[in-house]
């Protein structure tokens, strides 16, 4: 027997040692393995999209309020902090501040609501200024009919702004069987925070309806 004989003999040996779907698998089970990768990373993305979405929040964009949508964008920003706390700053609070004319560093809730309506495609003001002040919000509310007082007795519904005199403006979240009113607020404890009122709304003196 020749060497070259020798050698494909071995080489037929060798091969029969191979199971045959091995080899035939291997190469698709690799393509298999990369396009299973790559569906996961597409599925991600996906889901990461959607979760900063309206629609994701309950509210599809064709149905939702105006206040709906401002109070999806105040829900992606609870939990948004001054740095540091007491400084009425941050890079975010920053960002609030955009969606006013000619505002500063200082109180910052009526600059939170102006950011999120505008985000949600409603500014506030007739110019669509946005306010720095909780007056001039209030009352530019009640000279366009937007004003709703809460001594009417009369419940918000979730994405109204709750007003509480000159002081301080929040977005209502949800409201309770029994009353309680529960609310995202820019500065409240230096942060975007959520928090639970009681039926008056703890002494809320009105509501504003964006639309």
């Amino acid at each position: 027997m020749s060497v070259e004989n020798v050698l494909a003999r071995i080489a037929e040996l060798h091969q029969g040692l191979v199971p045959p779907s091995t080899a035939a698998s291997s190469p698709a089970s690799g393509a298999q393995f990369a396009t299973m990768l790559q569906g996961q990373a597409t599925s991600s993305t996906g889901t990461a999209g959607a979760a900063g979405s309206t629609t994701a929040l309950g509210f599809s964009g064709a149905d939702a309020t105006a206040g709906q949508r401002a109070l999806a964008v105040a829900q992606g920003e609870v939990g948004q902090a001054e740095q540091p706390p007491g400084s009425n700053d941050s890079p975010r609070i920053a960002d609030y501040r955009t969606a006013t004319a000619g505002s500063g560093i200082g109180p910052w809730c009526a600059y939170f609501v102006s950011y999120a309506a505008q985000q949600s495609g409603t500014p506030l003001g007739e110019a669509g200024q946005g306010f720095g002040s909780v007056s001039a919000l209030s009352s530019w509310a009640q000279r366009t009919g937007r004003w709703t007082p809460a001594a009417a007795g009369t419940p918000p519904q979730a994405g109204d702004l709750i007003v509480w005199g000159g002081e301080h403006v929040g977005i209502v979240e949800s409201v309770d069987a029994d009353g309680k009113i529960h609310t995202i607020e820019g500065n409240s404890s230096n942060a975007v925070t959520r928090r639970t009122h009681d039926a008056s709304g703890d002494g809320a003196t009105g509501y504003v309806r964006l639309g």
